[in-house]
């Protein structure tokens, strides 16, 4: 039985047989208030095609297929005018569709959906602070069905009128332009020709803002939405900023004017996402409203998110992949374009995106791909279950990685005039890559077939190391050879396919001290084509060797890099001297992918780190440090010196935060850095006083979040306990505030705690998906590994029925945050294997659980080397 899935071959043959023209969705919301369940009427036009002659589609009197529909109960089902009975013809989330005419047929099914608490499908949240129902729909993957009924698959587009009864007062924000309601109804215009996953309702007392963008006569209604217990906290005018932003770059770069009657960003709560581009009503989480101070690189990530659903407008909406194999392409893209945007969008405030794009994209790219469960950018997606675990930082991350540098290979002119041409030819249609493809060999005039096959069908990462040779004897002097050697590592175990070697186009870039200024600058630039095992680089013999070689300067290649010896050297003491964020962010992540590989020791790191953040400007690399660090310390420092480094580590963070200059960024940064590991009883001490405000750091604000920040540690040390941790939710009776409670409870280190944590989780489907996450990320502390310990055999015991009895969304919360990750030791991966090999698990569950037990097998080597140093 299919359950809720879908194969690909399914998905094809419905395609083939069924063109489908339009749907009208009724649905009663004026109980919402009250939740439970809403009648949904779904009446849908579509054509059977005449020739459909495959067998397994028709039957002996006529075509057969099937509609999806997630309901707890089907009234009617009535197709052509011929009532079916929904007892015979609904079963495991379809409705089997007999006895279709070719030609024009009509479908209607009444039902009654349910309200979710788990991000998928119609969400429904009441608010603490005004005890009101709000609700927004999230229908990707396949989530639609839970709310009418549909073709569930991205080839099968149409038009969706959508109309909503809802309670008195509440607005309905829809794809298409809002209109007035009448009697508390709600009739929206037709949609253009969309894809059902990106078809959108969100409903509720929101409080909203408008505006618009006008340009050379066109005029786009703009609007933001939140709760009204937001409303305070929402910065308007900086979001309306990033998105005309986003407008005038995209339209220029597209040669294609916005394709919807209007643009409407909602932020929503319990959003599972960052965000998502439903035609014309983007939701995004509400946590991007922001509520206190937050730092620089939280306003850049935040315009990041806007950017990237904007730009989904045209990549993913107005043209759609066929199927999900080629999700990569939509989310690549939109990546590749929000950072392009703010590096050359006149008057970006982010011009140094690419550094953030290194420092963050890139480290995750890395990280996946070096997985068992790495796959080529081009994934093979079977079915249903295969994409909703492959939202990962290849298909996000990797996948952008490789357009930057098809960008740099093409031509940037060639590439957007490829894109444009695409645009133009299958607006409101589907396609595969090779339309894509084939649209910028047009442009660019290169034959990317080898290019296609070597990056986007095979998985792994290469390496790329220089080969210096000079006439002095101490490696000084002039360069008499220079060669980059690339490497193709084994993929991991477990991994499918063969490592292979790439074509990069990269920059080589050489850096000498600046007598003057003492910063390390950039005195030449090479860029070029590698290929194969060595390439050698005449342009730089006769040079003069300088302090550092780096190769893939200005990011353009996906590979991780080496220094040589002399350019490692002086970096470790030199590294914050870089003159330009971006060098600076590549030698950083170079650092931390060779602590994570156990080629860097911990201490060694910690070292490095401690040497050099005290001069980087940039406030998103700083807090990438402390979380890099923090891991670092927590999982590949060898046990027997792990309280020394987080004692060191510690106390540099307290100096940093005295140190840093009042009410900046980088001091807010450090007093979070400090809170997560404060452990002496003077510095739990000054946390208690800092929340009491009989201690004070000059221009730190001790605000909403970072109370909870604070509370959250003192509750983990066991010096806060449920009274303190009411008294503070007293002051923030908010959802943010429940959150964070929730996840100062399940962080005390008492055994009564943690039973009742995992309980609400594990044993228990009550809570609504943010809560459960906050509750995980409370369970699960470093410092209590031996306190949770128990907990690796009951989460093992607990995984078959958590994964065949939740949603998707919060299986894979639990499977994911639960899993002893900070139990490193051959008996947490005896443990894993021995459930993998007796549990046989489906794809997707076996690729969560195997991915988790990789960190632990990359810990233990790490511990290793880190152990190997020690004893140097």
């Amino acid at each position: 039985m299919p359950g809720t899935n879908l194969t690909r071959e399914e998905a094809q043959q419905r395609a083939k047989l069924l063109t489908v023209d339009s749907y009208e969705v009724d649905l009663d919301l004026s109980g919402a208030q009250e939740g439970g369940t809403y009648r949904s009427v779904t009446t849908v036009r579509f054509d059977v095609s005449a020739d459909a002659s495959d067998d397994d589609a028709n039957g002996a009197n006529g075509a057969e297929s099937f509609i999806d529909l997630v309901a707890p109960t089907v009234h009617e089902v009535t197709l052509n005018g011929d009532a079916l009975d929904p007892a015979e013809v609904f079963a495991d989330s379809r409705i089997a569709l007999p006895g279709l005419l070719p030609g024009r047929n009509v479908l209607r099914v009444s039902a009654d959906c349910a309200y979710t608490n788990t991000g998928e499908g119609l969400h429904r949240f009441v608010d603490p602070v005004d005890d009101q129902a709000y609700l927004y729909t999230q229908f990707e993957v396949p989530d639609a069905r839970r709310v009418f009924a549909s073709f569930e698959q991205p080839d099968l587009k149409a038009t969706f009128r959508f109309t909503v009864k809802a309670p008195a007062g509440w607005t309905v924000v829809s794809n298409s332009p809002t209109p007035e309601p009448r009697d508390n109804v709600w009739e929206f215009e037709p949609t253009p020709r969309i894809s059902t996953y990106i078809t959108a309702l969100i409903v509720g007392p929101y409080h909203s803002v408008h505006s618009v963008y006008e340009k050379d006569g066109q005029s786009v209604p703009l609007g933001i939405y939140c709760r009204p217990s937001l409303a305070e906290h929402l910065d308007a005018d900086a979001i309306f900023d990033v998105t005309r932003q986003g407008f005038e770059w995209f339209q220029e770069k597209f040669d294609y004017a916005y394709p919807f009657g209007k643009y409407d960003q909602l932020f929503v709560p319990e959003f599972n996402a960052g965000a998502m581009e439903n035609a014309g009503a983007v939701t995004i989480r509400d946590q991007y409203v922001f509520r206190s101070k937050v730092t620089d690189a939280a306003y850049e990530v935040r315009a990041s998110t806007i950017l990237h659903e904007l730009a989904h407008m045209w990549f993913g909406d107005l043209v759609t992949m066929e199927w999900w194999n080629d999700l990569w392409l939509n989310e690549s893209f939109a990546t590749y374009a929000e950072a392009a945007c703010q590096a050359d969008a006149p008057g970006s405030k982010w011009p140094h995106s690419w550094t953030t794009f290194a420092n963050s994209m890139k480290t995750w790219a890395y990280r996946q791909d070096q997985l068992p469960s790495t796959h080529p950018i081009m994934a093979d997606i079977r079915d249903l279950d295969d994409v909703l675990v492959n939202f990962d930082g290849i298909t996000y991350a990797k996948g952008a990685s490789v357009l930057k540098q098809l960008v740099a290979y093409v031509g940037k002119d060639a590439f957007f005039s490829g894109v444009q041409a695409y645009f133009k030819r299958h607006a409101y249609g589907n396609t595969r890559l090779s339309d894509l493809l084939g649209a910028l060999e047009e442009t660019s005039g290169r034959d990317l077939s080898t290019w296609s096959q070597k990056w986007l069908q095979t998985a792994g990462i290469n390496v790329l190391r220089p080969e210096i040779e000079t006439d002095g004897a101490d490696g000084t002097g002039t360069i008499t050879s220079f060669a980059i050697r690339q490497e193709a590592p084994a993929l991991p175990a477990g991994a499918k396919g063969e490592s292979t070697l790439r074509p990069h186009r990269i920059a080589v870039g050489l850096y000498d001290l600046d007598a003057a200024s003492g910063k390390l600058v950039r005195v030449d630039r090479v860029e070029l084509d590698v290929d194969g095992e060595l390439t050698a680089v005449p342009q730089l013999v006769g040079k003069a060797r300088p302090a550092v070689v780096l190769l893939n300067d200005d990011d353009l290649s996906y590979a991780k890099v080496r220094l040589d010896e002399r350019s490692l050297a002086f970096v470790t003491e030199h590294l914050g001297d870089f003159e330009a964020s971006l060098p600076r962010a590549l030698c950083w992540a170079s650092a931390w992918d060779m602590t994570r590989d156990g080629e860097l020791a911990t201490r060694d790191y910690l070292s490095l780190v401690l040497s050099g953040i005290g001069k980087e400007s940039d406030i998103g690399v700083v807090q990438s440090l402390h979380r890099q660090v923090k891991l670092a310390i927590d999982l590949y420092a060898a046990p027997t010196t792990r309280e020394a480094l987080l004692t060191r580590w510690t106390e540099a963070t307290l100096a940093h935060l005295r140190a840093a200059e009042a009410g900046s960024d980088h001091q807010l940064a450090w007093a979070r850095a400090f809170a997560a590991t404060a452990r002496t009883p003077e510095q739990l001490d000054l946390l208690d006083s800092l929340l009491e405000g009989t201690k004070t750091v000059e221009g730190l604000a001790v605000d909403t979040e970072l109370r909870w920040t604070f509370v959250q540690r003192l509750a983990a040390v066991g010096r806060f306990d449920e009274s303190e941790i009411a008294g503070e939710y007293e002051r923030d009776k908010t959802a943010a505030g429940e959150r964070h409670a929730a996840t100062a409870r399940a962080a005390r280190p008492t055994e009564e705690a943690k039973a009742e944590a995992w309980a609400s989780v594990v044993e228990s489907d009550k809570l609504p998906n943010a809560v459960q996450e906050a509750v995980i990320a409370g369970f699960v502390q470093t410092d209590q590994r031996e306190l949770l310990a128990p907990y690796t055999d009951r989460y093992f015991e607990a995984l078959a029925d958590v994964w065949a009895s939740r949603s998707h969304e919060m299986a894979q919360q639990i499977v994911v945050g639960l899993y002893p990750a900070i139990q490193v030791s051959e008996e947490t991966l005896a443990k894993t294997d021995a459930w993998l090999a007796s549990a046989e698990p489906n794809a997707a569950l076996r690729r969560l659980v195997s991915e988790s037990r990789s960190g632990v097998e990359r810990a233990l080597r790490a511990q290793a080397a880190d152990a190997a140093a020690e004893g140097a």
